[in-house]
């Protein structure tokens, strides 16, 4: 039987899918501390979250979204392993648009109040491979 956790957290994917970021974040508490770690950012309002991290993966891929979740519950935590899929087509940080598809593994963990608000959270995914993939680094070589 899955948690109230749980079914935020798969909730929260779910508006993330069809862009409604307020149904998303409704859930967050006023001051929250979300990082994504590849990036080395951290979010500290659900505002911040929804206009600098969730708008910058739309504007890097217009249709972005979340594939195949699998959610752990760990009580006031959730963790999430899921694999994001789109298409490069607008800007990722300092690089343009390359129009090319992609599929970037994640862990996602929400962080919960004992009242059930999202107070942080933590993302972990390999910009190398993002960016290989993207044809914006070389290929690795074998070793």
């Amino acid at each position: 039987m899955a948690s109230s956790n749980v079914d935020a957290h798969r909730a929260g994917h779910e508006a993330f899918n069809r862009r409604d970021f307020e149904t998303m974040t409704n859930h967050y508490a006023d001051s929250i501390a979300w990082t994504d770690h590849a990036q080395g950012r951290t979010f500290r309002t659900p505002q911040e979250f929804k206009d600098e991290f969730l708008a910058g993966w739309i504007r890097a891929s217009a249709d972005i979204r979340v594939t195949d979740p699998h959610y752990f519950d760990a009580g006031r935590t959730v963790v999430c392993t899921f694999t994001v899929i789109g298409t490069h087509d607008g800007p990722l940080g300092p690089f343009p648009a390359t129009g090319k598809p992609f599929a970037l593994p994640l862990c996602e963990l929400w962080h919960f109040d004992p009242s059930g608000r999202v107070v942080g959270g933590d993302l972990y995914y390999d910009q190398v491979s993002l960016l290989t993939q993207l044809g914006l680094l070389p290929q690795p070589s074998s070793a």
